[in-house]
C-alpha cells in the first residue's frame, strides 16, 4: 500500500470513531434536560413543605407545572423556576405560599401563562421583559404595587384584583393587545380612562371597589356593564348625563321628600352645589353631635362624683360592706365597670345565675366575675356584628364553657327598664328555643339594672372567620404544630368542599325556619341581622344561629320574616361565592349573572378546584344559586318562605341526618 494512502485511512477511522460516540454522549442520561428540568423543581421548592415533586420524562424539557389546590405552604425558589427554558405554563393557585416575586423569575424564556392567584404573596410584583407572556393571574395575594408592568407587550389578560394595590401600575396604558382586564378590590386610585389600556380592544373589564376619578359614558357602561363600576369610585368618579344608571348602592333611607338624583339629573355645577349642602347638613349634625357629647360628659363626671362619694360613706361604715366591695367583679368597659360598681354596692355580687340545665349548681355574680378575670380584657371575645353588649369567655365548674353576653338595649320582648321578674321571663321563654341549628341560651343572671345571658361556647367560631380570614385548609402552622393545629387544618378542608358549604345551607336553612315557625309555643321569631358573623360552627362544623331575640334595628331587609329570607339569600350566594361583603348592590350583580345562565362562573373557586367536583356537584352549586336568587327578590311577596327553602336545599342535594334533626320540625 503506498505511503500516501495511510494518511487518509487514519483520518477516515477517526471521523467513524467521532460519529459513534456522538450519539452515545447526547443519550447519556446524567446530561439530557429532563433530569436538568427535575433538579431546577427540587430546588425551587426545597423550601415549600406539602411539596411532592411531579414526574418528569426522562431528557424532554419541562412545558407546564401545574399545582394548583395542593396546600403547599412557604416560600418558593423562582430564580431556580426561570431556568426551566421550556417553561410556558405554570399553575400554582390556591395554596399558601409566602414571600415575594423577583424579577428575575420573569427571564424564563418560554412563558406563556403564569397563575398564582389565591396565595399569601406579597410586596411589590416586579416584572422584568417578558413579551411572550400572554397570561397572568397574581389575584387575592397581598402584593402592594406592580412595577415594569409595560414590559408585558404582549399581555392578553391580567387580573390584580383583590391585593392591596393602592395606584394603577405606571405604563397599564401602553399594554394595547390587554383583552381581559380586572383590578377590582385594590383602593386603587387612577384616571379612568387615561390610566387604562385602549378600551376599545378591552372585551372584559372589572374595576370595582376602587377609587377611580373620571368621566364614565354611557357606552362604556353599556359594553362592560354595571358590575364593572361597583364602588369604582366615589364623588370623583362621574357618570355622564347620558348613561341610564350609576353601580352604586343606593342610600337605604332617602330624606321624605327628596327624589333620588338620577344619572340624566343636574348639570355639574348642581352637583357641586348639591356637595356643599350636603357637606354644611354634615357639619352640622358633626356640631350638634359634639355639643351632646360635651354634655354627656359633664353628666358623666357628675354621677362618677355621686358614686365616688357613696363608695367614701360606705367605707366610714366599714364591716360587711367592705367585704362585699372586695367580691364586686370589675368589668373591662369604663361605662360597664362603673353600672357593675353601683350594682355591687348595693349587694348585687351576690344575685344568684339560673342555669337551666344544672338546677343545683349555685352561682353568683360574683363566681361569673371569678371566672372571666374579673371581666378582664383577656376574656373578652371579639366584637364581630353582634348587637348585644360585651361577651367574654369562663369556664364555670364541671368544665363547662360559657359566653356570658351583656344585654344591652331590648332582647326577647322586654325593655331596658322591665322589672327582674319580667325579665327572668323573657329569658326562660327564650330558652324554650331549642333545635340542632340554634345557639341554645343555658341561663342567666340579673343584678339590679343589669342583665347577662350564658349561652354555649362554639369552639370552632364563626362562618365569616372560616369562609374568610384564612385560606381553607391552608392556615400558617410550624412544622412543629401540635396536633390541635393539624386537625383545625382537616376542619378547614372540610369547609371548602362543597358538602359541607351546603350542609351549612340548609342548616342554616333549617334553624331559620324553625324561628319563623315559633315551635316553642311563643310565637315567630324574626332574626332581624342573619350575617356569617351570626352563624356559629359546632364541633361537626354543624352552623348554629346566634344573636336572636332582639327587635329589628329597622331597614327595608331586617324587619319581618320576609327579610330574614332576603338576608339568607343574601348568606348562599356568599358561600357559594366565597366573596364577602354583600350589600344591595353586589346582590343585584349576582342577580343578573345567576338570570343570564351564568352562574357557575362565579363559583368559588376553591370549592370548583376539588378533585370530587363533577358535572353533579356543579349543577348543584348552581341551583343553590338560584335559590339565593329567588329569596333576594326585590318584592317581599315573591320571597319563599324558609320552610319552603328547606324543603328545596334537601331536593338538591340528599344530605345525612344531623343528629337529633329527626326529632325537630324542618
Amino acid at each position: 500500500m503506498p505511503l500516501h494512502v495511510r494518511p487518509t485511512l487514519l483520518l477516515l477511522l477517526l471521523v467513524l470513531l467521532l460519529a459513534t460516540s456522538l450519539p452515545a454522549s447526547s443519550s447519556d442520561p446524567s446530561s439530557c434536560a429532563g433530569r436538568d428540568d427535575a433538579a431546577a423543581i427540587a430546588a425551587a421548592f426545597r423550601h415549600v413543605r406539602s411539596f411532592r415533586p411531579p414526574r418528569v420524562r426522562a431528557c424532554q424539557p419541562v412545558r407546564e407545572l401545574r399545582l394548583p389546590s395542593r396546600n403547599l405552604t412557604g416560600a418558593v425558589s423562582w430564580a431556580a423556576l426561570a431556568n426551566l427554558s421550556a417553561l410556558a405554563a405554570l399553575d400554582l393557585s390556591g395554596n399558601a405560599l409566602q414571600g415575594a416575586i423577583p424579577g428575575g423569575f420573569w427571564r424564563a424564556p418560554s412563558l406563556r401563562a403564569v397563575d398564582v392567584s389565591r396565595n399569601q404573596l406579597g410586596g411589590a410584583l416586579r416584572v422584568e421583559r417578558a413579551p411572550r407572556l400572554l397570561s397572568l393571574n397574581v389575584s387575592r395575594n397581598r402584593f402592594t404595587g406592580v412595577e415594569g408592568v409595560e414590559a408585558l407587550s404582549g399581555l392578553v389578560a391580567l387580573d390584580v384584583s383583590a391585593n392591596r394595590i393602592r395606584a394603577v401600575p405606571r405604563g397599564l396604558r401602553r399594554l394595547a393587545r390587554v383583552e381581559q382586564l380586572d383590578l377590582s378590590g385594590n383602593a386603587m386610585q387612577g384616571r379612568f380612562p387615561g390610566d387604562l389600556p385602549p378600551l376599545g380592544g378591552i372585551r372584559s373589564l372589572n374595576l370595582s371597589y376602587n377609587k377611580f376619578s373620571g368621566v364614565v359614558d354611557s357606552g362604556t357602561v353599556k359594553k362592560f356593564g354595571h358590575s364593572a363600576f361597583v364602588h369604582a369610585g366615589h364623588a370623583s368618579l362621574v357618570f355622564s348625563e347620558n348613561s341610564t344608571a350609576t353601580p352604586r348602592r343606593p342610600s337605604p333611607s332617602p330624606p321624605h321628600g327628596k327624589s333620588k338624583q338620577g344619572g340624566s339629573g343636574g348639570t355639574t355645577t348642581e352637583r357641586k352645589a348639591t356637595g356643599r349642602s350636603k357637606r354644611g347638613r354634615h357639619l352640622s349634625v358633626v356640631a350638634v353631635a359634639a355639643m351632646c357629647g360635651v354634655a354627656s360628659l359633664a353628666m358623666l363626671l357628675c354621677l362618677v362624683g355621686c358614686v365616688a362619694c357613696g363608695v367614701l360613706r360606705s367605707r366610714k361604715k366599714g364591716g360587711e360592706g367592705d367585704e362585699e366591695r372586695k367580691k364586686k367583679p370589675q368589668w373591662g368597659d369604663e361605662d360597664e365597670e362603673e353600672d357593675v360598681v353601683m350594682a355591687a354596692a348595693k349587694g348585687a355580687a351576690a344575685a344568684p345565675v339560673v342555669l337551666f340545665e344544672r338546677p343545683l349548681m349555685q352561682l353568683t355574680l360574683a363566681d361569673l366575675a371569678a371566672a372571666t378575670s374579673g371581666f378582664g380584657r383577656e376574656s373578652q371575645l371579639a366584637e364581630r356584628g353582634g348587637r348585644s353588649g360585651a361577651a367574654y369567655r369562663a369556664v364555670l365548674p364541671g368544665d363547662l364553657h360559657v359566653v356570658v353576653r351583656v344585654v344591652e338595649g331590648a332582647v326577647a320582648g322586654l325593655g331596658e327598664d322591665d322589672n327582674p321578674a319580667a325579665a327572668a321571663t323573657a329569658f326562660r321563654e327564650l330558652a324554650r328555643l331549642r333545635h340542632p341549628n340554634i345557639v341554645p341560651l343555658l341561663g342567666y343572671c340579673i343584678a339590679g339594672k343589669e342583665k347577662l345571658l350564658l349561652y354555649e361556647y362554639m369552639e370552632k367560631g364563626d362562618l365569616h372567620r372560616w369562609l374568610h380570614e384564612l385560606p381553607a385548609g391552608r392556615p400558617d402552622m410550624d412544622d412543629t404544630g401540635g396536633g390541635d393545629a393539624w386537625e383545625a387544618a382537616e376542619d378547614r378542608r372540610s369547609v371548602s368542599d362543597w358538602p359541607t358549604r351546603h350542609r351549612i345551607a340548609l342548616g342554616v336553612a333549617r334553624g331559620l325556619a324553625f324561628l319563623h315557625q315559633g315551635w316553642a309555643g311563643s310565637g315567630p321569631v324574626v332574626h332581624g341581622h342573619l350575617v356569617p358573623t351570626n352563624v356559629l360552627l359546632g364541633e361537626d362544623l354543624e352552623p348554629r344561629i346566634s344573636d336572636f331575640g332582639h327587635p329589628s334595628a329597622g331597614g327595608e331587609h331586617s324587619s319581618t320574616p320576609e327579610g330574614d329570607v332576603y338576608a339568607f339569600g343574601a348568606l348562599v350566594l356568599e358561600l357559594v361565592t366565597g366573596q364577602a361583603g354583600w350589600d344591595e348592590a353586589s346582590v343585584s350583580w349576582a342577580r343578573g349573572i345567576i338570570r343570564d345562565g351564568k352562574a357557575l362562573d362565579i363559583v368559588d373557586p376553591r370549592v370548583r378546584d376539588e378533585a370530587a367536583v363533577g358535572a353533579e356537584a356543579e349543577r348543584e352549586m348552581v341551583e343553590c344559586l338560584r335559590v339565593g336568587y329567588l329569596c333576594t327578590a326585590h318584592s317581599p311577596d315573591k320571597r319563599p318562605t324558609m320552610q319552603q327553602v328547606v324543603g328545596v336545599l334537601k331536593d338538591i342535594r340528599a344530605a345525612p341526618a344531623t343528629p337529633g334533626a329527626q326529632t325537630q320540625p324542618a
